[in-house]
């Protein structure tokens, strides 16, 4: 993907997140961006391929931060694991608030649209991938099952923020609860370094 590319689904994003689906216009992003109009139309052609687009970028950037070798660590145990993921929790509802407002604005798009549903499945699958077997590693007898609880809470916990934000925002606390009611410790495999 191109500079421009980037630089076009980022202000998409900012529209989304400032404007919800219904501002989301070639227009709109051209006037984000700072670009001369017709600069978006000309990268995505149709509404929908911007709308595809933008999904891409969401997921590239919200990859980074579920992926990131903070998070993926094995040390600390549950309590540990639950602080790293708090922090991206954090982030999605603090400093990278817009991904998470744009994000919501396309998931409702995608109930709408079924190859936006096919794209955020296929996302879903690619982070219970590499999420399930961390919590296998610390302890869970049903991956699958406990990823789809962990991942309600989080959704839950960012909404909440989004609506009524906190300023103490600190969802480490109610991961770790989930976890311990749903893992249990005795069970975690010992990989080295976890």
């Amino acid at each position: 993907m191109s500079d421009r590319e980037l630089l076009l689904l980022d202000a998409a994003i900012g529209v989304l997140a400032h404007g919800g689906i219904r501002r989301l216009t070639h227009r709109a992003v051209d006037a984000r961006a700072g670009v001369p109009t017709g600069s978006t139309s000309n990268r995505f052609r149709t509404r929908e391929a911007l709308l595809t687009g933008v999904l891409g970028r969401l997921l590239e950037r919200e990859t980074a931060l579920w992926t990131s070798p903070d998070v993926r660590t094995g040390a600390g145990g549950i309590d540990g694991f639950a602080v790293r993921l708090g922090g991206v929790v954090e982030a999605l509802g603090g400093t990278d608030r817009e991904l998470t407002l744009a994000r919501h604005a396309v998931f409702a798009e995608a109930a709408q649209q079924p190859a936006l549903r096919t794209a955020l499945q296929a996302a879903r699958r690619r982070l219970a991938a590499w999420l399930a077997p961390l919590l296998a590693d610390l302890g869970s007898r049903d991956p699958a099952g406990d990823l789809r609880r962990l991942l309600a809470l989080v959704d839950g916990l960012l909404a909440g923020q989004l609506v009524d934000p906190e300023d103490d925002f600190t969802p480490a606390p109610a991961i770790a609860a989930l976890l311990h009611g749903l893992v249990d410790p005795r069970s975690a495999s010992h990989r080295a370094g976890g």
